[in-house]
């Protein structure tokens, strides 16, 4: 399994419409991903305009390849890039051990 990092930042004062945006993003474009497994969504204490999003997919290429060269990440941009400060810095991991 491979776990997306997505480290978010938003306009100021679109919280509450942004929270609903990426759900409804995730719920109803990912999800139905070649390779989804899973997702959180976490808000910063600290940095109200910061998000992370976690998507575990079940190879990298399901996320790179597969999504990303789909129309389904067009759309996916469609309903949240809008609230986007700046780009998203995307990384992904493994698990150890």
């Amino acid at each position: 399994m491979i776990l997306e990092v997505v480290d978010i930042r938003i306009q100021p004062g679109r919280q509450s419409a942004f929270e609903d945006a990426i759900v409804r993003g995730v719920t109803t474009v990912i999800s139905k991903a070649v390779g989804f497994k899973g997702y959180s969504v976490r808000h910063s204490i600290e940095t109200p305009e910061r998000y992370l999003l976690q998507i575990q997919w079940e190879t990298l290429e399901n996320h790179t390849v597969d999504f990303r060269g789909s129309p389904a990440f067009t759309e996916w941009r469609a309903v949240v890039g809008p609230f986007f400060a700046s780009a998203p810095v995307v990384e992904h991991f493994t698990a150890v051990g």
